[in-house]
This record gives structure tokens, sequence and C-alpha cells, in this order.
């Protein structure tokens, strides 16, 4: 398949995801999802199990169950949308640099060729499942989950495209579409962030220890053995993690006395609302006991001190 071009894109190669050449053409460089992570706004990685990544010090990390769920459903994914748009051209895209910096990457689910357009790339498509509506908007607008943004973002600055089109199916098996134009001053913003941490990474000065659960996974990575010894730690360090613990163990605490209370008011009801939104519901596997499962978006907690 000859590779389309793009403005400012040049194609590397097209390679199975998650393939030997898929990780090596990305050793180096930083991609949609990279930046996301990067800039602090991926739930799947930090900036510090990026950086540790790139150097060479921990693995990637494997496939989650979503991941593989998006794989298998792309497809229909991208013919939906071809469906809505039967004037338009949709084709695998493969993975491009851009043309004068080779760091920055694109590797999109599809590219569009509209009428008039052929052998040059019109806009990206990217596919995308959701397990709920959370974070995306009404169909047809840019409202998209703030990192998918930044991943389009991303690769519309290396190919030198105006729009992107993101194309979901939610778990309520619902098809939308959503546009999403070229930020300049976004794409900027990004680019010196990126060059930072490639600074940074040549240097070999590690981002900070964050919150994000990424940060830890690779802190196991980095240490996996344990040999026998004690270390001394400083005030703050060991103040830290006691005062963080026991207001975690506090809070679980807290957490199991207000599910006691909600199952007793639910007694055998199936959904739990609080002014007209469902906050929990009651479900049970594979016929055992009936347990509470949250609702994935719950109100605002700022709502309750203007009904207190």
């Amino acid at each position: 398949m000859t590779p389309l071009r793009t403005p400012t894109g040049r194609f590397i190669g097209r390679w199975a995801s998650g393939s030997p050449e898929w990780h090596a053409a990305r050793r180096q460089r930083i991609g949609g999802s990279t930046i996301a992570a990067i800039l602090g706004l991926s739930p799947w990685e930090s900036p510090f199990s990026v950086w540790c990544q790139m150097a060479g010090l921990a693995d990637p990390p494997p496939q989650t169950k979503a991941q593989e769920r998006g794989h298998y459903l792309e497809p229909a994914v991208a013919a939906w949308f071809a469906d809505q748009h039967p004037d338009w051209k949709i084709v695998e895209a493969g993975t491009y640099v851009h043309a004068e910096r080779d760091w920055q990457l694109a590797n999109p689910d599809r590219l569009i060729i509209y009428p008039g357009d052929d052998g040059c790339a019109s806009a990206v498509l990217e596919i995308k499942t959701a397990a709920d509506d959370a974070g995306w908007g009404r169909p047809g607008t840019d409202e998209i989950p703030v990192y998918y943004r930044t991943q389009v973002q991303w690769y519309l600055d290396t190919l030198g495209l105006q729009r992107a089109y993101v194309a979901v199916l939610t778990g309520r098996l619902r098809f939308a579409e959503y546009v999403v134009d070229y930020d300049p001053a976004d794409a900027a913003i990004m680019r010196d962030h990126a060059e930072e941490f490639l600074a940074a990474l040549l240097w070999g000065e590690k981002p900070d220890l964050d919150s994000h659960p990424a940060t830890y996974t690779t802190l196991q990575q980095l240490h996996p053995q344990i040999d026998n010894t004690t270390v001394d730690l400083d005030d703050a360090t060991a103040a830290e993690y006691i005062e963080a613990y026991t207001e975690h163990k506090r809070a679980e605490a807290r957490l199991n006395a207000a599910r006691a209370r909600l199952a007793a008011a639910m007694g055998t009801a199936r959904a739990a609302k609080w002014r007209d939104q469902v906050i929990a519901t009651r479900q049970a596997k594979n016929g055992g006991t009936p347990h509470l499962v949250t609702a994935h978006k719950l109100p605002d907690p700022s709502t309750w001190k203007a009904v207190a």
C-alpha cells in the first residue's frame, strides 16, 4: 500500500501495534499518547513512567482489556464512520514523523481523503471505544476527553493537517462523531514541553514523583529484588507516608459506613437516585450476593452545600 502524502509528515513505516519494530520506531520519539502523559493528562501513563520507558529502564505496560477491546472493535467503528461519509476515502495510516522534527511522531488510526485530494491526506480519523459517555460531549462538537484531544492535536501538528475526526463507540453501544480543528497555540505549548522532556531524558534528569498509579508501578519494576538491608528514612518521607496511610484508613472506614447505610436504604432496590441522578446500583455476578456498584459519574460535591 502506497503511503499518503501529508503536508509536513514523513512516512517511516507500517507495523503491527506492539511489534518490536513498532516499539523501536517510538523509542526516542514522542507520539500522541506520549505527549498526553508528559503533560500529565494520561489516565494510563505518567511523566515518570514514560521517562523510564524511553530511558530503557522500564518496559511498556502490557495491553489492557480496554485496549484489547478497542483493537477488535476498531474496524467496526471505522466502517460506521465510512458509511456516514460515502464520498470520502478512508485509508490506514501507518507511522509518520515531522519532516523537520524527527522526534515528533504520529500514528493515527486512519487518514481521510476528500474528493479531489487523491494521493494526499485531507484529515485525520482517530477511532475510540469508551466504557461510558464520561468526558464525551454533544456529537459533532470538539468536546472529547482532554487526553484524546491532546493526541489528535499532536497528530495534526506532526502531519500539517487542519482537522481531525474522532469516531467513538461507547459502552451504551452508541456511535458518535466529533470534530477537532488544529490549534497552533496548543501545539506550540506541547512542542515546548516535549523538547524540555527530551532534554531531561538526554541529561538523565527524571521527572518528579507524582500520585499517578503508573509512577508507583514503574518504581516496582525498577526495583524487582529484595535484599537483606534496612533504609533509614528522613522525617519528611516518613511523615508523609504515615499521615497519608492514616488518612486512607480513616477514609476507608468512612466509606464502609456510608456503603452500609446506602445498602440499608436500598433494601432490595436495583438503583439509588439522588435528585434524579443515579449514584449506585445493586448487581449480582453469576447469581451471587448483590453488591453495590457506584455510578461512573457522581454529582459535583460542591452542589452538596447548596442543598444542605
